[in-house]
This record gives C-alpha cells, structure tokens and sequence, in this order.
C-alpha cells in the first residue's frame, strides 16, 4: 500500500505538469534574423463565441494540435470546412532578452481577426458565418505589428473562417492559414535568405515594376513608329503585344494589395499575357516571312484553350506548360528561316531556347521537384522575347537607313556626274526645241488649212448629196412653165381667132385663162428660184448671222431633197417619211444654212442606217425616217419664260453600238467603209448646234432597233 501512493505520489505532479499549457518564449536569437513559423501547441474549437478571445477564458477541454497550417490537423483532416468558423488560441511570451519590436506576417485562404489577450489588434477581411458576407484577404506582403510585452504571458487568438474560391475547380485544396513571427529589424531587411518572406516579396515586385517601366517605354517608341510610318505594320503588331504586357504587369502589381479578388485579377493578367504572346508570335512569322501554319493555329488554339481551363486548374501551373509549346514553336519557326535571315532567327532562337529552360525549371518547381524559388525572376522571361525583338526592329531600321543613305550618296555622286553632261545637252535640246517648234507651228497651220479644206469638202460632198434631189425639185416647176406656157399660146391663137370673128366675150374669158396660166408659171418659177437660192446657201459659207426661219419647212424640204437624192442613186431604195410638225413653234432665229447642214447630215445618216439593215433581209422590215419637231420648256426653266425648240431624226436602223459611241461626235470618226464618209458630219453638226447656237446635240440608241438624234435649240419668245 505504501509503495503504492510513493507511486502515486510521484506521477501525479507529472500528470499536473502534463495538463499545464505549454508557452512559446520568444527570444532575440529565434526571431533576429528569420521568419519563425507559429505552429506548435496550438488549441481549436469550430463555432463562434466572441468571449474565446478573453485570456480569462478556460479552453482545457479544446483539441490540441500542431501543424504549419493551422487549418489542418497532423492528419490532414480540415479542421473548418469552406464557410465555417474556428477559434485558435495560443500562449504566448516575449523573453527579457527581446531588445526589439515583433511583427507578424500571415498567408491564408479565408478572413481572419487576430485578437491579443481578448483585444483585436488585427481584422483581416471580414469573417461572417454568411458565406455571402466574408470578405476574403490574403495579407502576405503585409507586416502586422504585434504588441507582446516583455516577461507577461499573454493569450494570442485567431478567428478564422475557410472561404476559398469557386474557381478554379480542381485546385480547391482543405484551406490554408499560416502564421509567421520576426523582429521589426529583420522585417525591414533586404537580405533574402534572412527576410524571405518579405525581402523576396518586394524584390518580386520591383522586377515588376522593372519589366512595367520598360514595356510602357518600347510601347510608346513602337506606337510612334507605326503611327509615322503606317506602312511599317510590324510596329503597330508589336505595339499591340506590348500594350497586352502592360495591362499584365499592372495586374500583378494590383494582385498584391488586393488580393480580395484572387482568382479574377489572376485570370485577367494571366489570359493578357497569352494574348500578348501570341501576338508576339505572330510577329515573330511576320519578320522571319513565314506564312501562318498548322504550328501558329494549334498554339492559337492552346492559347484560347488554356484561358478556358483557367476555370478548371490553377493558373499558374498552367502558364509554365503553355509557354513551354510557345518557345518551342519560336524555336522551330527560327531554325527554319535560318538561312532565309541568320541575324533574327540567331536572336530569336537565343532568348526562346533561354525562356525554354525557364519554363522547365518553373515547371519543375511547381511539381515539386527543385527548391530553387525563381518566381522573381518571371517578369524578365516574358520581356526578354519583347527585348529581343525590339533589339532586332531597331536593327532592321538602322540597317534601312544605312542603306537608303548609301542609296543617296550613290544618286548623288551619280548626279554630279550627270550634270556636266546635261549642261552640255542643254543648248543642243533647246535649239532643237526651237527648230522643231517652228516646224510643229507650221505643220499646225498646215492642219488648219486642211481641216478648212476637209470642211469644205464636206460641204461639197452634201451638196453632191442634193444635186440629184434638187434636180428632181426642179424638174417638177419646170415641167408645169413649159406645160403652161404651151397652153397659153394655143390660148393666144384661139383668142386671135375670135378676134377675128368679133366674139370678144370668147376672148374675155380665153383671156382670164391666159392670165390664170401665167399666174401659174410665175409661182412655179418662184419655187424653182427658192430651190436654186437653198442649194446655193447650202454651198457658201456661212456668214453666222441668225434671222428668222421656219425650221418646219427647212427640215421638210432637206428631207425631201436628201430622199430624192438617194434614189436618184439607187432607183431600188424606198423608205416611209415620217413628219410630225407643231404649227406653233412659227420662226426661230438661226443661222439657215449652218442648221440645215446639221439636219441634211442627220438625215443622210438615218437613210444609210436604214439602207444598210435592209440589206439583211429582214422579215417584215420597212425602212422608217421619221423627223419631228416641238416646242419644249428648257430644263430648270419656269413656263413662259425662256422656251426651247426640238428636232428629233429617228431611224429603225440597226442601232450605234454602245463600244463607240462615245466616239461619234470626234472628228474623222465614221464607220463607214473607205471613201463613203469623212467622219466630219457629226462633229460638224455638234460644234453647229452647241457652239454656234448654244443647243444641245443628243442621241439615244439601241442595238438592233434604231437611233435618234435630239436638237435642242434655244429660242426667246
């Protein structure tokens, strides 16, 4: 009995001393000069009291347990699931020999207060049982003082609630909250190995803010050269590459002070810097003049895929794999054009083969299988391509600028050569110019002298039209003189006889008879006079002096005399004559002669259009000249102010084919064969009828139908 309570006796100051919470003494050589992770000997409790913060508080009967994330137990099992609360406290001392201040710096996936013997000295985000409510905060670049005091036991409380995000979906893991103590002094140090978790932060950023500053640099230089030199489209590309790296670097700069927002600020720089890539490769086929292949899309695909899976698994395990195909593809487009340009394909096959070993080691670290951290280093693998081909643009302008220069000093030195012999030609041309200008104004004097002639002869040839037509007119007037001039003188006998008789009422009435037959041969002797006086206008030039004329009977008598004229020819030509005048047009002022030509030319022309289609045989065709005239009021004009007068010459004949007939009013343009037209009619009549009168000559045709010819003539009432 006896050695039983000696036994007693001495596990039971064992089994008090095994209940008594254990408290972590910080002293100046754990925290001097590194971080020191807190994560032994903590107690936890699921649910929210806000009384657990209290030092007061007896927290014996929580669950014990140590890990370095204090959302997991030993066994990996979570502690709170997403949206649940847990309570952490932990004794904690600062030793005498602590001669400076300690500071806190936490990682987590969630929200979190941090409470100091029942006061909160940190809020981090908001934490709510409503998963609606938590604001989620990550404070891992931040310092948080923590105010122990020296030589006191105090209680260091953590509410926190797992809220992970809901993306990406295959990268959730049970939640994460880790919390690390340093002095001030070694906080605010730059050394890395000592102050790694904030000395490699700000490094990281700086680099940033490094690889920011030169991109925001190449892309106001780029931009300039593409808007000064449009044609030079490769700056304008690679412009748009740089404007895409800017927005990522200022994403991940804005990650860090607000990572409120995780998984979309990381899905928006990341799915920038893919799109800036690509567009980079695409200038990189640009510059080496490769036509886009199998290669460029399936990467283009990647790219858009991986932007896709950023919803599925984490971002930046994903960027390391992608960027692994992409420099592989530039290294590949490189040796390719090897032979075709070695400076780019050189430069390019460099940095790609570098940033490709970069990506393997990045790729590695993630899998776990290196320790070296070279994440600080990843603004400078997505610029180095950027540098490089920067680097490869300056060149190539440089090397066309040296180029042009050489260029010009050849034009000028062959210039200088040039000159002396220009000097020496230029006497020589300019006598030459003299000579041959002296022979050019006698050629142009020649040309008119001619044109005159040609003319002339136009004119001759129309009146040649005439002759046999004006013949015809003629014949009739004389056939009714002689007949009634033998009439009468059988009338003057018969008088004489019944003179003789004494029957002078017979003779006062074969008298009246004689008078009547004179009457007679005077009218058709005016007429052969006004025939003989046309034909005669027709072949003088014209004096340009308008007066009043009856354009109804001048159009009507040359379509009378230009039809007899034609079948004084050809005895086998018969066409129908159509007129439709209006009586009320009266006289108009022209110049007589200089109109007729333009009506006697278009009515030719009409006859030969309509000769010519007869020739086919057509069935049921009968040739059809018809010639109208009208009063119309002119185009923009009120009614009863300025009038105008209209002569229309139709034909049925085959039509002006629409390839020429832009051509018909230039002067020595006929289709006639050889020795049957000048080519001066139209052009003679246009200038007529626009430049003597200030009408309009149109024509309106259709191949296969016919053709008419529109005078427009300005006239004052």
């Amino acid at each position: 009995m006896k050695h039983i309570l000696y036994i007693f006796g001495f596990l039971l100051p064992l089994t008090l001393l095994s209940q008594e919470d254990k408290v972590l003494v910080i002293t100046d050589t754990t925290v001097a000069d590194k971080w020191m992770i807190l994560g032994d000997d903590w107690r936890y409790q699921k649910g929210d009291n806000k009384l657990w913060a209290n030092p007061e508080f007896d927290d014996s009967t929580w669950n014990e347990f140590s890990s370095s994330n204090l959302n997991l137990l030993d066994g990996k099992n979570v502690i709170a699931d997403r949206g649940e609360i847990v309570w952490l406290r932990k004794r904690i001392m600062a030793d005498q020999s602590l001669n400076d201040a300690l500071v806190l710096n936490i990682y987590q996936e969630g929200a979190s207060e941090i409470y100091l013997d029942g006061k909160l000295i940190h809020q981090l985000g908001n934490v709510s049982s409503n998963k609606d409510e938590v604001i989620y905060h990550n404070p891992f670049s931040q310092v948080l003082h923590l105010p122990l005091e020296i030589g006191k036991e105090q209680i260091l409380a953590v509410r926190f609630v797992n809220a992970q995000f809901k993306y990406p979906i295959y990268y959730h893991h049970n939640g994460l909250i880790r919390i690390f103590i340093s002095s001030l002094r070694n906080a605010n140090s730059t050394d890395v190995v000592k102050n790694r978790r904030v000395a490699f932060f700000k490094q990281y950023v700086n680099n940033y803010n490094i690889s920011l500053g030169l991109a925001i640099l190449m892309f106001i230089i780029f931009l300039s050269f593409f808007i000064f030199f449009p044609k030079e489209r490769i700056n304008g590309y690679f412009a748009a590459s740089l404007l895409f790296l800017i927005l990522f670097n200022l994403g991940v700069l804005s990650f860090y002070p607000n990572t409120g927002t995780y998984f979309w600020l990381t899905f928006y720089f990341d799915t920038c810097i893919l799109i800036s890539s690509l567009i980079l490769l695409f200038c990189f086929y640009k510059i080496l003049e490769q036509p886009i292949d199998l290669v460029f899309k399936a990467i283009s695909f990647l790219c858009f895929l991986t932007i896709g899976c950023y919803f599925l698994y984490n971002p930046d395990e994903l960027g390391p794999i992608w960027s692994i195909f992409f420099y592989a593809a530039i290294i590949r487009l490189s040796l390719k054009s090897w032979n075709k340009n070695k400076v780019a394909s050189f430069l390019f096959l460099s940095s790609s083969c570098i940033n490709l070993v970069f990506w393997i080691l990045m790729l590695c670290l993630y899998m776990g299988l290196v320790e070296q951290r070279i994440e600080k280093f990843i603004p400078f693998a997505f610029m180095l391509a950027n540098v490089v081909l920067a680097i490869y643009l300056g060149y190539a302008f440089g090397r066309r600028s040296q180029d042009l220069r050489l260029n010009l000093e050849r034009v000028q030195k062959l210039s200088k050569e040039k000159e002396s012999i220009l000097s020496q030609q230029k006497n020589t041309l300019e006598q030459k110019v003299k000579e041959r200008t002296a022979a050019l104004n006698k050629s142009l004097e020649d040309l008119k002298a001619t044109q005159s002639q040609l003319i002339q002869s136009e004119k001759m040839a129309s009146l040649g039209e005439l002759t046999a037509g004006i013949a015809h007119e003629i014949q009739n007037p004389l056939n009714f003189v002689n007949n009634f001039s033998e009439v009468s003188n059988e009338l003057i006998d018969e008088m004489n006889e019944e003179l003789d008789k004494g029957d002078l009422e017979e003779v006062k009435a074969i008298s009246l008879d004689i008078k009547q037959n004179l009457e007679k041969i005077n009218h058709h002797g005016k007429r052969a006079d006004n025939i003989v006086k046309g034909m005669l206008q027709h072949s003088r030039s014209s004096s340009d002096t308008k007066e009043p004329t009856d354009i109804n009977a001048l159009a009507d008598e040359y379509l009378r005399l230009a039809y007899h004229g034609l079948r004084a020819k050809d005895k086998s030509f018969n066409a129908e004559l159509i007129t439709d005048f209006d009586a009320n047009i009266g006289k108009v002022n022209i110049v007589p002669q200089d109109i007729g030509r333009v009506i006697l030319n278009l009515i030719t022309n009409a006859f030969y259009a309509v000769k010519e289609k007869s020739k086919s045989d057509i069935e049921g065709y009968k040739p059809t000249v018809k010639i109208t005239s009208k009063r119309t009021p002119l185009l923009g004009e009120a009614v009863g102010g300025f009038k105008g007068v209209q002569i229309s010459i139709s034909d049925n004949g085959n039509g002006i084919p629409k390839k020429i007939l832009d051509k018909i009013f230039q002067p020595f343009f006929t289709t006639k064969p050889t020795g049957q037209g000048t080519g001066l009619g139209l052009s003679m009549s246009y200038d007529i009828v626009t430049k003597g009168h200030g009408g309009e000559l149109q024509v309106e045709t259709k191949e296969g139908k016919g053709t008419t010819f529109i005078i427009n003539l300005k006239i004052n009432d």
